[in-house]
């Protein structure tokens, strides 16, 4: 599941999103907050900002420099997003990273570097915000499609469909990541319109971006706020990533306290059940900061999913015998009830671990809510659309010229050529089609399907995340999994073939959908900020081709850094707990049997559960006034909980949601200046200095050689 976050703490200039995380708050006024508000209402998030009558013309949009650190940066987070992905499940969008620090990278260097010369004519000349644009738009797409690489193709390894080692298959990897990679940024255009010139959808995190970049442009006010917003990037980023790498050498002392194993060890023999459910602490910089972005709202209806599936449901399944653990020690009575693989399927039934017992009921929440909640969120927008605009003719028509009272004011020779996308969508098409009859066996008619649900995902996917910044695009995709099961079953495949069918086509449909949901989001920021979209489009091109070879390559250090990865011990103990790669292996595996083998009490829970997330968000939205809607539990959230057992990530959120709420209503100021850079800096510090952990344990210098396991049940379980 990817970006699972829901960002609403946004700053001043969308206090009015601030407010509804905050709901019983008297929002404080600021002489600075007040000045961004009144910016704020005077161009809404539907349309570009104005022109400021001191503007010149940018002569420096597209250029080297801008793409060669957008993409460096992009790596940075898209490094991140592997480690945090493989975590949790989670990954993270960089662009406030991408925007903050390019612009504190580029500033520089067009200050130093004459624009005379060779080394002028790529690093020289004046840095403004449409080409600060262009970073983060470069960043986005190098940083993307991490997710393929946390979830399914993980599970393909699990399930020993593809060569033992992942090196062994770099081409293949490179291969289907470009499908889902290029296809994405083809088909993502014709959404741009549609989405954000005539749906005027908000994308909190994209507009977010564009009103930074504005602002770190704005004049010697803005290079004022600029240095402050970089000194705190830089300095949370480099503070976290030296404590990261300083965690894997003594994780039971700085990173991880298992208080109940501790107190076991002091005489308290039954609290040992703490540490069996899970229930530890992490001081986890980068979780901290998902819940400063997340707000109260989302981060405590995880907290809160996590005691109601690891404290309350999870042993009372134990002690009922509906569910079982793992004796993982002979010598102390530690018990795992985090394992989720078995050999033999039937075991999925009459044995199930409680994390594979839970795996239902919030998989099916999470399917329910998200459908649920575009449906809710569609509807009045559909009752406004006008009839001309639901013709597809009129997304394809030519333009000869533009209207004084067409919405698009974007020049005509700064959109991107219809025959550019177009020719390109057909190309990867062909690409995808070639790649996958050869290297995966689908046929063309199963291929075009792919790309098919991919297509409508993606409309799932940018609906979310243009109302909400969520993008439940990976769950969604299980529903590629569930057709795909019944294509298998239909055609008599074994169990192997239809499995391999069955995540392939996850790979592309989830990959594609939610490349084209980041690609509109980098859209609508280059949309306020009257960017080129020619520009952007090239942009995301050049990002996807360092993000296909960058997040192969990612995946196979830290696969060789952490075998069990790919093959995780029956006791489920592994530094990477990898949900969401579970959660597609025990889906796939599902599907794949002549009949599913879910535990009843799960399958009615989970049935149960999704009808109570889908009236309650009926409930908000008819019968509850907005101003209260952040009382109502976020049941993708809760949903989550259930699939991610590692409980500290939802603890850490929470506090740094608290942390955020009190912050904002005692320093307004401060929260509007430092909060996204702050938050940005923790969660890629964190991330990185993991990737610099893998790198450690590759040559033989990390942790598990060199490090104590004082504090911990054992080194394995740490860090």
């Amino acid at each position: 599941m990817s970006a699972a976050v829901d960002p609403t703490t946004l700053p001043a200039i969308q206090r009015e999103d601030t407010a509804a995380s905050y709901p019983n708050e008297k929002q404080p006024q600021s002489e600075e907050s007040h000045e961004k508000e009144e910016a704020y209402n005077d161009h809404d998030v539907s349309r570009p900002f104005p022109i400021s009558p001191d503007y010149e013309e940018e002569t420096h949009q597209l250029t080297f420099r801008a793409l060669f650190v957008g993409c460096c940066l992009g790596a940075i987070v898209g490094a991140s997003n592997i480690y945090l992905g493989l975590k949790t499940g989670f990954t993270f969008g960089p662009q406030l990273f991408g925007a903050i620090f390019g612009f504190a990278i580029l500033k520089a260097i067009s200050r130093i570097v004459p624009e005379s010369g060779l080394l002028g004519r790529f690093l020289g000349g004046p840095f403004g915000p449409k080409e600060n644009c262009t970073v983060q738009t470069a960043a986005t797409a190098s940083g993307g499609l991490g997710i393929l690489f946390v979830s399914a193709v993980p599970a393909m390894y699990r399930l020993d469909l593809l060569s033992e080692l992942p090196q062994q298959d770099i081409g293949k990897l490179i291969a289907l990541t470009a499908c889902a990679g290029f296809f994405g940024v083809f088909f993502v255009i014709p959404l741009r319109k549609y989405y954000i010139v005539h749906q005027k959808l908000t994308f909190p995190t994209p507009a977010a971006t564009a009103y930074t970049i504005r602002s770190l442009h704005s004049g010697k006010s803005g290079a004022v706020a600029a240095k402050k917003k970089s000194l705190a990037l830089v300095y949370s980023f480099s503070i976290t990533f030296v404590y990261k790498v300083l965690t894997g050498y003594a994780p039971g002392l700085i990173y991880d306290w298992h208080i109940g194993w501790t107190l076991y060890r002091l005489g308290f023999t039954s609290i040992i059940a703490l540490e069996n459910y899970g229930w530890f602490l992490e001081f986890t910089p980068a979780f901290f900061g998902a819940g400063m972005l997340s707000g109260l709202n989302a981060s405590w209806s995880f907290f809160g999913g996590s005691v109601l599936a690891w404290g309350i449901i999870a042993p009372s399944l134990v002690k009922n015998g509906l569910a079982f653990g793992v004796e993982i020690s002979e010598e102390f009575p530690l018990i795992s009830y985090h394992a989720l693989s078995f050999k033999d399927p039937e075991l999925y039934i009459t044995r199930p671990s409680p994390r594979y017992w839970l795996l239902w009921p919030g998989v099916l929440m999470m399917l329910l809510y998200s459908f649920a909640d575009v449906i809710f969120s569609t509807a009045p927008l559909l009752k406004s659309v006008k009839k001309e605009n639901l013709d597809p003719r009129s997304w394809f028509a030519p333009r000869t010229g533009i209207e004084p009272e067409d919405e698009d004011q974007t020049p005509l020779e700064d959109r991107i050529p219809t025959s550019w996308w177009t020719i390109g969508l057909f190309l990867s098409t062909v690409m995808c089609c070639a790649i996958l009859a050869t290297q995966f066996h689908m046929n063309v008619g199963e291929a075009i399907l792919a790309l098919l649900l991919g297509f409508i995902f993606s409309f799932i996917g940018v609906q979310s995340s243009g109302h909400t910044d969520v993008n439940p695009v990976s769950t969604v995709a299980k529903a590629s999994q569930l057709i795909f099961g019944g294509i298998a079953k239909a055609s008599g495949l074994a169990e192997g073939p239809a499995r391999t069918l069955n995540l392939t086509a996850g790979v592309i449909a989830a990959g594609s959908a939610a490349q084209a949901a980041d690609m509109t989001g980098d859209l609508k920021t280059g949309y306020l900020l009257r960017a080129k979209p020619r520009n952007q489009f090239i942009a995301q091109l050049a990002g996807s081709v360092v993000a296909v070879f960058l997040t192969s390559g990612l995946f196979i250090l830290f696969t060789k850094a952490s075998p069990c990865i790919l093959h995780p011990p029956a006791s489920g103990a592994c530094t990477y707990g990898a949900p969401s790669v579970s959660a597609w292996v025990a889906v796939a595996v599902a599907v794949a049997s002549p009949s599913l083998p879910i535990p009843a009490s799960s399958g009615y829970t989970a049935i149960a559960l999704g009808i109570m997330s889908v009236l309650s968000l009926l409930i908000k939205h008819i019968w509850i006034p907005k101003k209260y809607w952040g009382y109502v539990p976020n049941w993708n959230a809760v949903g989550l909980a259930f699939v991610v057992p590692q409980v500290f990530f939802s603890l850490a959120m929470a506090f740094g949601s608290t942390f955020n709420y009190f912050w904002l209503r005692n320093s307004p100021r401060s929260f509007d200046m430092y909060m996204f850079a702050i938050s940005a800096g923790l969660l890629a510090g964190e991330g990185l200095g993991g990737v610099f952990q893998a790198l450690l344990a590759v040559v033989g210098v990390d942790g598990g050689k060199y490090g104590t396991a004082i504090g911990c049940p054992g080194l394995e379980f740490c860090g």
